[in-house]
């Protein structure tokens, strides 16, 4: 079993970016307390467009069945926080990437 990269790709509304950083660093805080979550990494893309602020997040995770359970377990409702805070002030995309062996 190896590792796999979760991404989480952000779109939001400049005028809510602070607020919106602000609960996705507790937000990965969370997500990373779930097992096998073993790091993540919150990047700013460059350039957003006016009026946006975009940012990636990369989560490694231990294995594709980990991330399965998270899926099947607790991706609604931490999805759902967010809506519930930012409403259609934002959006998201999601991928998941396999590592290639060196």
């Amino acid at each position: 079993m190896s590792n796999v990269i979760y991404e989480v790709n952000l779109d939001v509304e400049a005028a809510v970016a602070d607020d919106f950083l602000a609960w996705l660093r507790d937000h990965v805080v969370a997500i990373l307390a779930l097992p096998g979550f073993l790091d993540a990494r919150i990047s700013a893309v460059e350039d957003p467009p006016p009026g946006r602020a975009l940012w990636c997040v990369h989560y490694r995770v231990h294995s594709r069945a980990t991330l399965q359970d998270y899926f099947d377990h607790h991706a609604a409702a931490m999805r759902g926080d967010g809506i519930a805070r930012f409403g259609d002030r934002f959006s998201a995309t999601r991928r998941i990437l396999e590592p290639l062996a060196d």
